[in-house]
């Protein structure tokens, strides 16, 4: 299994599509930043995803501090640290009331509007990507602001839209397991969306995408995800890539910044405190679960890192106190 694959494995996702806009020249709408939005759409998640899918029509997109960004038919613009953002066609000071969506939202529903004047119609539907804080750290690290692809470059992409298209549209909407279904295609999308981003990347990028798409540290990223517990040596990775030690110690540094060893230790780090927060398990077997010889050597890398031992960690975290942040692997 690919990098990719195997860190959307280990990090919680929930994908779902909450807008179905249908808008006429001139038209415009904000969306707040995640952190206003993700108690009302999506409450146990720690990171949103916002993304807008354009299936008819075109638009603008704008994140204060970056370029606009001209959409066609097929494009998908995504904000993959859920920044506030606009979206507009043509001149106008009309704000979309996006107020009135808020109680379907709230139950979870998908929300159908039109709005604007008499021009040109743009087709637009919107969703999110719930995730763990921690992805931050891995696939949705060193993304911009604000980026868009086209998904229908590709057929899987392509066939996901049109799947997309045909589920929202009103008498499908009412058959049974409809939300379900389209929550399961917005993770596919989102997916599809970021391996497109990542055959673009240029020659010379650097990051956790850049390291993934590499062939010789990409496969020793996903090894690495795989079986976090293993007693990894570099020489026995650098054997599983299929490459030398030398190469892959330069290039997994070159690509992501550090030693393949060191991102291991704090993805370790980073499994250990889900553990913490999602099992009743001892710290000790938490602690073994991630690679760990001995509770000690645990609770030691573990407070250097979250600045709390792992027991009052996870007492803070359930009582709802935000404890220290862990550094992104």
């Amino acid at each position: 299994m690919d990098a990719l694959s195997e860190a959307m494995r280990a990090v919680r996702v929930t994908g779902a599509l909450f807008f179905n806009g249908e808008f006429a020249a001139p038209w415009r709408f904000a969306t707040p930043a995640q952190e206003q939005i993700r108690p009302t759409i999506s409450p146990d998640s720690e990171r949103l995803v916002l993304f807008h899918l354009v299936t008819e029509g075109c638009a603008t997109a704008r994140t204060a501090g970056h370029d606009e960004v001209s959409l066609q038919a097929g494009d998908m613009v995504v904000f993959p640290h859920g920044d506030a953002h606009e979206m507009w066609h043509g001149r106008t000071s009309r704000l979309f009331p996006g107020t009135r969506l808020l109680p379907k939202l709230a139950r979870g529903e998908l929300a159908a509007e039109k709005w604007g004047g008499d021009g040109p119609v743009t087709r637009i539907i919107c969703g999110y990507l719930g995730c763990e804080r921690h992805a931050e750290g891995l696939f949705l690290s060193g993304l911009p602001a604000i980026f868009k692809t086209n998904v229908r470059s590709s057929a899987a992409g392509a066939w996901v839209e049109s799947a997309i298209r045909h589920c929202v549209s009103e008498p499908e909407l009412q058959q049974a397991g409809r939300l379900a279904v389209l929550a399961k295609l917005a993770e596919a999308l989102f997916v599809e969306t970021l391996c497109r981003y990542m055959d673009e990347l240029p020659a010379g990028r650097t990051g956790w995408l850049a390291g993934a798409r590499d062939a010789k540290v990409g496969q020793a990223l996903a090894l690495l995800h795989r079986d976090p517990a293993r007693a990894w040596t570099l020489p026995e990775l650098a054997r599983a890539s299929g490459t030398s030690r030398t190469v892959l110690a330069d290039r997994f540094a070159q690509l992501m910044g550090e030693p393949p060893l060191a991102y291991l230790a704090r993805w370790r780090l980073q499994l250990g405190a889900r553990r913490l927060l999602t099992t009743n398990w001892k710290v000790l077997r938490v602690a073994q679960d991630v690679g760990y010889e001995s509770e000690a050597a645990f609770n030691r890398a573990f407070r250097r890192t979250f600045g709390t031992p792992p027991g009052q960690y996870r007492r803070e975290r359930k009582a709802g106190q935000p404890p220290a942040t862990a550094a992104e692997p």
